[in-house]
This record gives C-alpha cells, structure tokens and sequence, in this order.
C-alpha cells in the first residue's frame, strides 16, 4: 500500500522550516529523507522522530493511499 508524505512537505512550510533543517533536528539520514521525497516506506521509529520534532501526530505527515 503506498504512503504520500505531502503532508508532511505543507506542515514544514507551515512552520518555516526547511528539508535539511528537519534531517538535522530529527537526525535523518541523507537516505531517509530522499526516502521520503520518492515516498517510499521508512521505518516506524524515523516517524516517531519526526513527529516529535513537528510536535505533531503520524497522521499529520502521512497518508496511506488507496490503490
């Protein structure tokens, strides 16, 4: 079942901040963020970590797309 993360893309410009700005406060690889550019799965720990950076809840970054 694939992901989008295009959530995730509109809340960081909600909150002004930029691709590497978050790679660095979550400690993302370069490998995970290209991950999710290509929306492509990453594991659960990595969107913890991103949404305890964002403050924000999984739903808030993702949405698993019907086929």
């Amino acid at each position: 079942m694939p992901v989008d993360y295009k959530k995730l893309w509109i809340l960081l410009i909600q909150k002004g901040i930029s691709k590497p700005e978050l790679r660095r406060r979550a400690s993302l690889s370069p490998a995970t963020l290209t991950k999710l550019n290509k929306n492509e799965f990453v594991s659960m720990e990595i969107l913890v970590r991103i949404c305890r950076t964002l403050e924000c809840d999984i739903g808030d970054v993702l949405e698993i797309v019907k086929e």
